[in-house]
């Protein structure tokens, strides 16, 4: 699992059915204060919305077989799932 902040939305017409009503969001990992690791960052994803998460939130994402985990029908075609929206780090 890791960081993320959300940076945009996905719209596709034509996916596979395991996707079909599932809101597709762009995220960027983050460090652990909440911000952009800057000329190290790396370029957007894109991870499959369970939380209701929305731009510019800070979400915790999870990743391969986790991620299909999340929903419960079969969903063969998610390898990123957001699983959490993030009020606050501490360490």
């Amino acid at each position: 699992m890791y960081l993320a902040r959300v940076t945009g939305s996905v719209v596709s017409t034509q996916k596979s059915p395991s996707l079909t009503g599932k809101k597709l969001l762009l995220v960027r990992r983050v460090n652990d204060d909440g911000a952009f690791d800057g000329a190290r960052s790396l370029p957007d994803e894109v991870a499959v919305d369970s939380v209701g998460a929305g731009e510019g939130e800070l979400v915790l994402v999870t990743c391969g077989s986790s991620a299909r985990r999340v929903f419960p029908e079969p969903n063969d075609a998610i390898d990123q799932a957001i699983v959490a929206i993030v009020d606050n780090v501490s360490r």
